[in-house]
């Protein structure tokens, strides 16, 4: 392994993750908080909604009551008079739909003095759920989307409308209160309405678009579901104030701006990535065999959400597999591949996300591990686990989409 490569990678990851920390974007979108004369309450859910509701928390002085719902393990301690629930995701499990409802019950009866902080972070479509059917048949129409190749706008086109909570429909529950909200967004483009699958925006899908969607990848539906599909979400909401804060291109700015100060020139090829994960190394891989005699020390940055189509069983995530596959193209070359996820895990695992080097397609050969079939089993967790090749961060408290990054050092 290239330990110098290794290095910058790990100080490029470290300070690019530092400077989306959403405590000063939630700092500096409550100066546009006004509450009302009657009570104060929060809800915040997302991957990010402990550190959200935290900060919260300490820049008001306080709330008179709270629910907090994330991912396990991404509780940092207790919040003064504020719940906290650790729940399932990318699946919603049972503490999903008990922390939802704790929120529901937190904010029935309220009156149009009363207001309503919501914080809203990635990860909310899993964590922030009431199933307007069977919590079975949610689960694995959920499972049958993640593992089909259909990205997040098309994902949760079909989530909101087997939802009690997403869609706008959070924000009706809260009438006649007020609803603040702030959102940092996982999503390319930043649209409010897709964000955890909007539960306080209106929806700007439309229930044929959800049908296509079904049809498209040929979803196993009960005549229930198909009948939700069907069934139109709020396309106005009168209660709702949004504030968005954070986005994958301050995640792509920062890590230019940790490149450069290792001195490597940077690139920024695309906040925009949506490609599929194996694709999008393939594609880095290339980019570094085309500059590998250039004589110049360059980053090639890109930011966005690529997607993994499930052909096997094996363990792993979209920024493992993305690195996983970007092996073969720079074996040999003074070059890197990395890729992480902003909140500090990749997938169903304990990852943030992957690193492969020039050196790392023998080391797999050596390990016993053949790169193609470990991509084609899904498998790129114990690939990259046998070379030192994973990245570990451990929770970030954030999530702004992911940054990938190819440096050539020649």
């Amino acid at each position: 392994m290239n330990t110098s490569l290794r290095s910058d990678a790990k100080k490029i990851v470290s300070s690019s993750l530092k400077a989306v920390l959403p405590d000063e974007a939630v700092r500096r979108a409550l100066g546009q908080f006004k509450p009302g004369r009657g009570r104060v309450l929060l809800v915040a859910a997302g991957k990010a909604a402990w550190r959200m509701a935290s900060c919260a928390v300490q820049v008001l002085g306080g709330v008179e009551d709270g629910v907090v719902v994330t991912k396990y393990d991404h509780v940092a301690g207790p919040i003064p008079h504020v719940t906290c629930f650790e729940a399932g995701h990318p699946i919603p499990d049972e503490n999903s739909f008990l922390a939802t409802q704790a929120a529901l019950d937190l904010v029935k009866g309220l009156t149009a003095d009363d207001t309503v902080l919501f914080l809203l972070s990635g990860g909310g479509s899993a964590l922030f759920e009431k199933p307007l059917l069977p919590a079975e048949e949610l689960q694995d129409i959920t499972q049958q989307l993640l593992s089909c190749g259909a990205d997040i706008v098309e994902i949760n086109t079909i989530r909101k409308r087997l939802s009690a909570v997403k869609g706008g429909r959070f924000a009706q529950a809260c009438d006649p209160a007020q609803v603040f909200s702030i959102v940092l967004s996982d999503i390319l483009g930043d649209p409010l309405d897709m964000i955890a699958s909007g539960p306080a925006y209106p929806d700007k899908s439309t229930s044929k678009q959800a049908v296509a969607i079904a049809q498209r990848y040929g979803l196993r539906l009960s005549a229930q579901a198909k009948d939700l599909l069907q069934q139109e979400t709020p396309k106005q909401l009168d209660n709702v104030t949004t504030c968005i804060t954070g986005s994958v291109r301050e995640l792509c700015v920062a890590a230019e701006h940790a490149c450069k100060e290792l001195g490597y020139e940077p690139i920024l090829l695309t906040d925009q990535l949506c490609c599929e994960a194996r694709e999008a190394g393939s594609m880095l891989a290339s980019i570094c065999r085309t500059y590998a005699s250039s004589g110049r020390r360059l980053a090639f940055v890109a930011g966005g959400e690529t997607v993994v189509h499930l052909t096997g069983t094996g363990l792993g995530g979209r920024n493992q597999e993305l690195a996983l596959a970007a092996a073969s193209g720079i074996s040999g070359l003074d070059a890197c591949v990395f890729s992480v996820g902003s909140d500090g895990t990749d997938g169903p695992t304990d990852a943030a996300g992957g690193y492969v080097d020039g050196s790392s397609f023998q080391a797999l050969e050596a390990a016993g591990v053949n790169v193609h079939e470990a991509l084609t089993n899904n498998d790129a967790y114990n690939a990259l686990a046998a070379i030192d090749g994973l990245i570990m961060t451990g929770a970030t408290g954030t999530n702004v989409n992911d940054v990938s990054v190819a440096l050539v050092s020649s």
